[in-house]
């Protein structure tokens, strides 16, 4: 029997999905390179149902902001492998249409060109489309960053890359610097070796969204297998390498994202930082020393390395990640660990407790302290009114503890919740830019330039025009101190919370010591996460089953505890406190009778569902202390409680 053959049997015997026959079929009829080939009749003779069921069930969606997949399979094939290079990364990546490879990244480079022609078209640009391209450490990487740039040129773009990784807060900046069109950054970010992606910003810097997002998406779906074949050999003729001014230019910016340069000087702070094999050293290094900080680099993960062999997950959420940096923290007595991810987008910490040991941070945590101490010292300085303003705004997702909420309205600024992803509060960045310089053209007749306007300008015209922007994150370990970058940035995330811990440091005080100020202040917090995966094609039915029973069968109670409050946003009508339209998103948001609140949505990188719950013990009364130690173990007790309860209840809802 032909592959083919044996292919249609598999179907007809119920071995593999229709899709994934018709997929493999219109693979094998396309001219692929021989060692392709080879790979399919590897796995086809191997009956290797399942692995080419993973591959091959659907073409690799690319969403909104990209995509993300396999680039070695759990299975693969000899002719892919064929000589590993010294770091293990394969000569091929994997064969397949539900996998990130050469045919999946140009078909995804054709769609986001062809959408950037149209759109300059559209609005009578006749620019040459731009494009500029940042790549991590992961396995292909720099190959896919190459074949990128080779595509889009041969397009008839212009297109520009680094000599090496870059960040992707650095990409995000340099869209605008180099007044770009486009920008892409290979990264899976934090998801395992075997993974990479493809990530796409529009020409303010950040993540696509609306209307852009749509577009994009359907011009990608609309190219055929059959136009890839030619874009395969690599021609970086016309790609232009970037000089060492980009970085400077970033670095720059950077560097501003210090409110109080003074408290370096004073404390001498102590840092164990650790990249975990990615890009985070390349800036976040340089950035912490010219501050003042004294950094010992965690010399294990120091290495650029696609296989993180430290790590189960180069994920700075994980305490094993990070547990190489605390050991070399408590032995040398360093005040602080800083960790970043693969594309340094987000950071985790660990801090000095008043114990003398080393303890770890929430994401939530890290971004209250950010809130309190950025919002405080901004009205210190007098870049903000002492009683803060309606024109000033605290940015966070409504997935972030409720916490900022009660911090930012305790310091008189407006707090908008977004949507999960910072893409969501880069648009209200991208908002606030483009009112100010209407109403300033408008009221003044000045056509202002916004990133060459000094920041301090900036400030002020911001919150007499527009909106000015204090500080912005979300839980998941991302933050970002100026709107210079629209994405969130480990690398400033680094050098912001070294200037925190030099101030509590003067202060003669712990991070938790002063953490804990904040909860007698506006009453105790805290979060849960519960995250279940479910991998392939079959896991990707499971989650959808949660999401579609919760809209269709919203839970009532869980054991003894009623639910209160249901609120669906694929259907609600929800504004924001611009009075903006939140789109709609299979997200669910839970009130329960205690006051506690939990949300349920589908992750747009990994194949799990997320819920996040969020528990508080609300203000003292007036005049009433609050009993920290007791109130922190009945809040989590509870807490505990309602976690098993509802992780039990989705995952029956994943089998009905």
């Amino acid at each position: 029997m032909s592959t083919l053959e044996k292919i249609q049997a598999a179907e007809k015997a119920g071995h593999i999905l229709p899709s994934t026959a018709k997929n493999l079929a219109d693979w094998l009829a396309a001219s692929l390179p021989t060692w392709a080939v080879a790979s399919i009749d590897e796995l086809v003779e191997k009956e290797a149902w399942p692995e080419l069921n993973d591959r091959f069930y659907r073409y690799l969606e690319f969403g909104t902001g990209g995509m993300r997949g396999r680039t070695i399979g759990a299975v693969p094939a000899a002719a892919e492998t064929g000589m590993l290079s010294p770091l293990g990364t394969p000569e091929h990546a994997a064969i397949g249409s539900n996998v990130l490879n050469d045919f999946t990244l140009i078909r995804a480079v054709i769609g986001l060109y062809r959408y950037t022609a149209g759109y300059l078209a559209s609005v009578h640009r006749a620019d040459s489309p731009k494009l500029v391209i940042a790549h991590d450490v992961r396995h292909f990487s720099r190959h896919f960053c190459e074949l990128a740039a080779s595509t889009w040129t041969r397009l008839g773009g212009t297109a520009c890359i680094f000599d090496g990784p870059r960040s992707t807060p650095q990409l995000s900046f340099s869209v605008r610097y180099l007044k770009a069109h486009a920008g892409a950054v290979i990264t899976a970010s934090h998801n395992p070796p075997h993974d990479n992606g493809f990530k796409a910003y529009f020409e303010d810097g950040a993540q696509v969204i609306a209307p852009h997002d749509k577009g994009i998406v359907a011009q990608v779906n609309a190219v055929p297998l059959s136009e890839l074949g030619v874009y395969l050999d690599k021609d970086l003729s016309r790609v232009i390498t970037l000089s060492r001014t980009a970085d400077t230019a970033y670095e720059t910016v950077a560097a501003q994202s210090v409110i109080d340069k003074t408290v370096f000087k004073k404390a001498k702070l102590k840092i164990a930082f650790t990249n975990i094999h990615g890009t985070g050293a390349i800036t976040s290094i340089p950035l912490l020393k010219a501050a003042g900080a004294l950094v010992t680099h965690v010399p294990q993960q120091a290495a650029e390395d696609p296989r993180f062999p430290t790590v189960k997950s180069p994920n700075p959420e994980n305490a094993e990640a990070l547990s190489i940096a605390v050991a070399l923290a408590e032995k040398n007595k360093l005040d602080v660990v800083l960790a970043t991810d693969p594309d340094c987008d987000r950071m985790g910490v660990a801090v000095r407790n008043k114990a003398g040991k080393m303890e770890l941070l929430t994401g939530n945590q890290v971004g209250v302290l950010f809130a309190d101490y950025r919002i405080a010292k901004l009205k210190q300085l007098g870049i903000i009114p002492k009683k803060g303003g309606k024109n000033i705004a605290l940015i966070k997702t409504f997935v972030t503890t409720p916490l900022q909420d009660a911090i930012g309205h305790a310091h008189g600024v407006k707090v908008i919740n977004t949507l999960t992803g910072f893409k969501w509060i880069a648009a209200k960045l991208r908002g606030y830019e483009e009112q100010l310089k209407a109403r300033l053209l408008a009221k003044e007749g000045i056509a202002l330039d916004y990133d060459r306007t000094p920041r301090a300008t900036r400030a002020k015209l911001l919150q007499k025009y527009s909106t000015y922007y204090v500080f912005g994150n979300e839980e998941s370990y991302g933050y970002l101190g100026n709107d210079d970058m629209r994405d969130k940035d480990g690398n400033t995330a680094c050098l912001m919370f070294a200037e925190l811990c030099a101030y509590v440091k003067t202060r003669k005080l712990t991070v938790p010591e002063y953490l804990d100020e904040i909860y007698r202040k506006h009453g105790y917090y805290t979060e849960g996460v519960i995250n279940i995966y479910y991998e392939g094609a079959s896991g990707a039915v499971k989650i959808k089953r949660i999401l579609e029973t919760y809209r269709n069968s919203p839970p009532k109670k869980f054991g003894d505890i009623a639910v209160k409050k249901f609120q669906d946003f694929g259907r609600a009508k929800i504004l924001d406190v611009d009075g903006e339209r939140i789109p709609a998103q299979d997200l669910y948001f839970v009130t329960l009778a205690n006051g506690f609140t939990f949300a349920a949505r589908g992750s747009g990188t990994e194949p799990k569902i997320k819920f996040y719950l969020f528990a508080n013990a609300g203000k003292p009364a007036k005049g009433k202390k609050l009993n920290l130690a007791a109130t922190k173990t009945a809040v989590k007790a509870e807490l505990d409680r309602i976690k098993t309860l509802i992780e039990a209840d989705a995952r029956a809802r994943a089998e009905t």
